[in-house]
């Protein structure tokens, strides 16, 4: 074999990772239909994804933001509404953060320290949201950061509460004493490290996800939320209600919660098993304050089945289960000015099919051509997120 034609073998270890993690996937204990595997392996892809982008795309010496979740790479109950940007950090370096604040309802930022495993959880070493920037007038903002010790990722949470009318930002990350330098050579050590690092990654990711419910939703009653409590993890504006589901195809819950004011965001989502994000953007399987309908008496009243709730037609506030007999739930306030009670929380029905209409008192069925405008819309501002 010729030096220009001589194998290196650079990718083994992930090949056999992707081994592994196809059967972690494949014998997972939660799969119950050929669906649930199916389902399984697109969650693998992006699983390989973020691996490969998180082993290819940072450099400590160059550092720039990644979006590793999106709607192609889902992990940890992503929540829909939220863009997702990454930096890896080094101790004892001076960043220098810059963007311009788009219209959202809400931009924070969290140093964190460590990394989510199957049995740890990662610090929050630092959290604000952008009510602690000095914008321009444009809404250009700058500020530097000397990570501290134990600092590993600054992460950045672009979150949307209309999707029809808030824009995205831009933000930008960089190292004054590199700028200027020229990113270091490839060598066989580097490339080795950077397809190492995506086989752990790759297993280790899955094997967090697995493990990471069971400290929190899958501890509580199955179809019940919680009293709306600080989110763990540092996000000092943010509180949230946690649950899962177990419905059969002629069940549903009828969750009701009381519009918050005091918050610039408010969300509902529905997830899978696999601790992600199910079809937010060919069906709806979240919703916002924003996108539901309240009732006169201040309260959303959503929904959550596998069939239209309403003789068989859906209603604005209908969350679908897509073939998910069982499944993750969350709600989600954020950027609040005030802290939370039991009172600002949801109440759970769960209740035959044909008891919702009694447990609706304005809930009015859409028409079939109505839904569909509603999911257009929904693909539409995906569409838009994901290439502004």
């Amino acid at each position: 074999m010729t030096e220009q034609s001589a194998a290196y073998g650079l990718t083994e270890p992930l090949q056999r990772a992707i081994a592994e993690a196809e059967e972690l996937i494949a014998n997972a204990p939660f799969i119950r239909t050929e669906a649930d595997r199916l389902e399984g392996y697109e969650y693998l892809s992006g699983r390989i994804r973020m691996a490969m982008q998180t082993a290819f795309d940072y450099d400590l010496e160059q550092p720039l933001f990644v979006n590793p979740t999106h709607q192609f790479s889902k992990q940890g109950l992503d929540n829909p509404d939220a863009i997702y940007f990454n930096a890896y950090l080094r101790e004892g370096v001076e960043y220098v953060v810059r963007g311009r604040r788009g219209t959202s309802a809400d931009l924070s930022f969290q140093v964190m320290g460590g990394a989510y495993t199957a049995d740890s959880a990662a610090t929050s070493l630092m959290a604000f949201d952008d009510r602690k920037l000095q914008l321009d007038y444009d809404g250009s903002f700058e500020f530097t950061y000397t990570a501290e010790p134990g600092a590993k990722t600054l992460i950045v949470r672009e979150v949307f509460n209309d999707w029809d009318t808030e824009n995205r930002g831009t933000i930008t990350i960089e190292r004054s004493d590199t700028l200027g330098k020229p990113r270091r050579p490839l060598t066989q050590d580097l490339l080795r490290k950077k397809y190492e690092v995506a086989a752990r990654s790759l297993t280790g990711s899955i094997q967090t996800w697995f493990a990471f419910p069971q400290f929190f939703q899958y501890k509580e009653p199955v179809n019940t939320l919680t009293v709306p409590a600080r989110t763990p993890g540092g996000l000092e504006s943010q509180f949230s209600s946690i649950g899962h589901y177990e419905l059969a195809e002629d069940e549903a819950l009828v969750i009701e919660v009381p519009r918050c004011d005091e918050c610039a965001y408010q969300g509902i989502q529905v997830g899978s098993d696999w601790y992600a994000s199910t079809d937010y953007e060919t069906h709806q399987t979240s919703l916002t304050k924003a996108q539901a309908v309240t009732d006169p008496d201040g309260v959303m009243r959503f929904v959550i089945s596998e069939h239209p709730p309403l003789d068989g037609q859906p209603i604005a506030n209908w969350l679908e289960t897509t073939g998910h007999r069982t499944g993750s739930l969350m709600l989600r306030w954020q950027r609040l000015e005030r802290d939370l009670t039991a009172a600002d929380g949801p109440t759970v029905h769960k209740v035959s099919t044909t008891e919702v209409r009694s447990l609706l008192p304005h809930g009015e069925p859409l028409t079939p051509a109505g839904y569909a405008d509603r999911i257009a819309a929904r693909q539409r501002a995906v569409a838009r997120r994901m290439l502004s």
